[in-house]
């Protein structure tokens, strides 16, 4: 665990002088494999204000949990609820910790919970109470009302059930000055990319778009305050040069919905954030990534984030016909998206992109309109390539129109929807059994999300250690094998939407495409294993030596 670094009192009102009792602990439990930085500024609340606090895996065998909770008997047994597809898994454990004799009041957050709190409640009735929206703040209230007997029925940011009934407390304020909250705490497996160490954080919360299909922004819109907030450049930095000195983090992955830099404000910010790096002398020692819309790419301010350590930018692009951007309020356009690949690699950045290849306004037309674009932006290899269909979340626009046009299907863990086109839903179907078996796009192991990582691996190689001899042959290889892999995906989904929309024999199966894809598979850890073992002196050797700069004193 990396410590906690308090920045300040953190908590607006009484918060620091509010009676409390410290005495007994708080348990939080949500997936940590990927680093959840939700429990993290959770935790660092609490402890900052003199609780002891304990975040564990939700994927620990439950046993494990239920000893803890026997032997702790927390106050407060927190679940952070991310996805709603999981909602029953975490009702099994709650309702298994409850029917084993565990008192502690039980509380869930999340965007599901916040947006739908009384499905939850009604949902797991083992629960005490809803935590809703941003939390620090309402979670550190309860375990103080809690902790000292008192009543917390009507907290602000509170639900709960009363007499069969869902109630919720006044709405809590999202928090006004992100500067005020304590670094989060972390307690994650290190991922490390050739042993240089990765970890997450964010620069803002909130999100100003409006897609339909999206929770994030509903989840910002539905509490008062402010949608968007920043925290100072400065600060953000501090934390980052933080985490390298003191624990040896190279490779930042900023978690922000939309990192600032989308118009002049936001613009000044990212170049503020330059100058702090710059500043701290980290370009050189560290690399970031991070998450933003297509019409944010601009170059001069890009090439300047690329000069100061920014190597992979992610982009939710989701169409490539202009019905379908329409049809989940992109508010963009097909040709901005392209200028923003295109962008990105002349600076030689690198991008990976969301993409839906079916959504509720889908056609046949569309999904060819879709794969010429994929084949546009990816057809050379840049990068894999990916798709999914668009689920319709709990709180999204574009559910509540489903459900109105009588389109809505499937249940709260999943659910769906018809298409216009009967046939679309035959092919969505069989397309997704054949590139699922085959290992193609889905699953931390398939092809796709593989070629992702050697590409991201590659830019860790190029930028933070001493150059490699056949590096650009490696890279022009590993290009090859994309491009390869891209294309004949392509040919597989535009030759079974003419099997579903024509009635043309079926070209392909699971069966068939499976050794295909091991083939690119096999050649790509060859290639990947042979090119590290060629350079593993190199590569150790500046691990022993890591090239450091005095850093800058804040």
């Amino acid at each position: 665990m990396l410590d906690n670094v308090p920045l300040s009192a953190g908590d607006p009102g009484d918060a620091s002088t509010r009676e409390r009792d410290t005495s007994c602990p708080i348990m939080l439990i949500g997936f940590v494999d990927q680093e959840n930085l939700g429990l993290g500024y959770l935790a660092a609340m609490l402890l900052q204000h003199g609780y002891d606090v304990t975040i564990f895996d939700f994927e620990r065998d439950p046993a494990d949990i239920l000893a803890a909770a026997r032997v702790g008997d927390p106050l407060i047994i927190g679940f952070s609820l991310i996805f709603q597809f999981y909602l029953p898994k975490f009702a099994a454990l709650i309702r298994f910790l409850r029917n084993n004799g565990i008192q502690s009041h039980f509380t869930i957050g999340g965007h599901f919970p916040s947006l739908s709190y009384q499905h939850t409640l009604e949902l797991i009735p083992e629960l005490d109470s809803v935590v809703r929206f941003e939390g620090e703040e309402t979670l550190l209230e309860l375990a103080d009302l809690l902790g000292t007997g008192r009543d917390y029925r009507g907290t602000a940011g509170i639900a709960y059930m009363q007499d069969g009934n869902a109630v919720c407390g006044p709405l809590r304020p999202l928090v006004r000055d992100l500067d005020t909250l304590p670094y989060p705490e972390r307690t994650y497996k290190k991922r490390a990319f050739l042993g240089r160490l990765s970890t997450h954080l964010v620069a803002s919360r909130g999100c100003i778009r409006t897609c339909s299909f999206c929770s994030i922004h509903m989840f910002y819109r539905t509490a008062p305050g402010k949608v968007v907030r920043t925290r100072n450049p400065a600060r953000v930095v501090d934390e980052m040069a933080m985490l390298h000195e003191e624990h040896g983090i190279s490779i930042f992955m900023f978690q922000d919905d939309d990192f600032p830099v989308f118009g002049v404000r936001w613009r000044q910010w990212a170049n503020d954030f330059c100058d702090e790096l710059e500043r701290r002398r980290l370009p050189g020692r560290i690399l970031w990534k991070i998450n933003c819309r297509a019409d944010a790419v601009e170059p001069a301010l890009f090439a300047r984030m690329r000069d100061c350590g920014l190597y992979l930018v992610y982009m939710g692009l989701e169409s490539g016909n202009e019905e379908g951007l329409k049809t989940l309020h992109k508010q963009i356009t097909v040709e901005q998206n392209i200028r923003a690949v295109g962008i990105l690699k002349e600076l030689g950045i690198r991008f990976e992109f969301g993409f839906m290849l079916f959504e509720p306004a889908t056609t046949f037309a569309t999904v060819r309109l879709d794969l010429d674009f994929l084949r546009t932006i990816v057809g050379d290899g840049s990068t894999a390539a990916t798709f999914c269909r668009m689920v319709p979340y709990d709180g999204t626009p574009i559910k509540d129109e489903l459900a109105k046009a009588g389109r809505l299907r499937g249940d709260v863990t999943n659910p769906y929807y018809d298409f216009l086109d009967p046939k679309l839903t035959e092919f969505c179907y069989a397309l997704s059994e054949v590139v699922d078996v085959s290992g193609w796009v889905h699953g931390l192991e398939a092809l796709s999300p593989t070629l992702n990582f050697a590409w991201s691996e590659l830019a860790v190689m190029e930028r933070l250690f001493p150059r490699l001899p056949d590096l650009p042959v490696y890279r022009e290889t590993l290009q090859d094998i994309t491009a390869a892999s891209n294309n004949l995906l392509f040919q597989v989904v535009e030759d079974m939407s003419f099997v579903y929309s024509d009635r043309r024999p079926m070209a392909w199966s699971a069966r068939a495409l499976g050794p295909k894809c091991q083939g690119f598979l096999d050649r790509l850890l060859d290639v990947r294993n042979g090119f590290v073992a060629q350079n593993q002196e190199i590569l150790m050797q500046a691990l022993r030596q890591p090239a450091r700069s005095e850093p800058v004193p804040a």
